[in-house]
């Protein structure tokens, strides 16, 4: 969904996440739900082939609990983006 000067995601129907032009006022931590733990994989490559910075590679995070699998990256904005999987089970990393 885009209205002035912003911009909206999210499944079919609905928004779920919505960005606007302007400045930020601290960085921020972002952290998206994904599927499977290859999207997980396809966000960090992508993220870094878009010009951020590798911030916690894809792997199992146990401190969070046994099947948190997240990727972390740094965005031009100085910005932590991260995507997770919570799956009991998920594959295995391509």
């Amino acid at each position: 969904m885009e209205v002035e000067g912003a911009v909206g995601w999210g499944p079919p129907g609905r928004v779920d996440f919505f960005i606007r032009q302007g400045e930020a006022a601290a960085a921020l931590h972002l952290a998206f739900a994904a599927p499977d733990r290859r999207t997980v994989d396809a966000f960090h490559a992508a993220a870094l082939a878009a010009g951020g910075t590798d911030n916690g590679a894809p792997g199992v995070r146990p401190r969070y609990h046994a099947n948190y699998y997240g990727a972390y990256v740094i965005d031009p904005d100085g910005h932590n983006v991260e995507a997770v999987c919570h799956a009991a089970g998920a594959i295995d990393r391509i």
